[in-house]
């Protein structure tokens, strides 16, 4: 089959299920917290209708999903994939993690404001974290994994086309804006939910048009 009739490769961007912290604003991450009830039941019914054989993602197109180690992430990931035959090979990373707040762990946005009036994640950073200019290169890095994943896909026939990623809501919306080759603030403009699954692809089948197909697949948007 040519290039130009195979499918085209996607990537699955998945936010975790919705844990204590996220559900009352705070920053997480470094700490290790637990999903929700609720967020466990919300990620199983997004996973009962979008993750399996002939559904939208497929485990048999999957090459490669990349986890955040935090416990919040990987949860997620097997509450997506238990209920399948087999569990997809999964790399856990720290290259996807969240960005790391620093100072401003545990904090709410109003807390942080009271600590620096105008402070903005997208342009200042965190101090004792990571700064915008880092967190941009860190996602950058994982963006070229996966283009190389899928120019493989399309220039060496690999079998298997798609990309997961369960990560999130910082981390996810850098990515969004640096896939679509956007500055890193244009992730302001995305709102990412809890159990939320993007998907990312390319126009006119060419890789130096990535695209946003899909954001916040069946979640309840707040």
């Amino acid at each position: 089959m040519s290039s130009n009739q195979r499918p085209v490769p996607r990537l699955f961007l998945i936010r975790h299920g919705e844990t204590e912290w996220s559900q009352n604003g705070r920053h997480t991450g470094r700490t290790d917290i637990p999903l929700t009830e609720k967020g466990e039941d919300e990620t199983i019914q997004r996973a009962l209708t979008l993750v399996g054989p002939g559904k939208i993602l497929d485990p048999v197109n999957l090459c490669t999903v990349y986890v955040s180690p935090r416990i919040r992430a990987h949860k997620t990931f097997h509450l997506l994939f238990d209920h399948v035959e087999k569990l997809p090979d999964h790399i856990i990373t720290e290259e996807v993690r969240e960005w790391d707040y620093g100072e401003y762990e545990g904090l709410k946005p109003n807390e942080i404001q009271g600590i620096r009036p105008g402070w903005s994640i997208w342009t200042d950073g965190c101090p004792g974290g990571e700064s915008a200019e880092e967190m941009c290169f860190r996602v950058d890095l994982v963006i070229e994994k996966i283009r190389e994943h899928h120019r493989k896909f399309f220039e060496e026939g690999i079998t298997s086309r798609d990309v997961v990623i369960v990560a999130h809501g910082h981390f996810n919306r850098v990515f969004l804006a640096r896939w679509n080759k956007f500055p890193l603030a244009f992730g302001t403009h995305f709102n990412v939910e809890p159990a939320g699954m993007a998907i990312l692809t390319y126009n006119h089948r060419n890789l130096d048009e990535p695209a946003l197909s899909a954001l916040n697949l069946y979640a309840k948007v707040n």
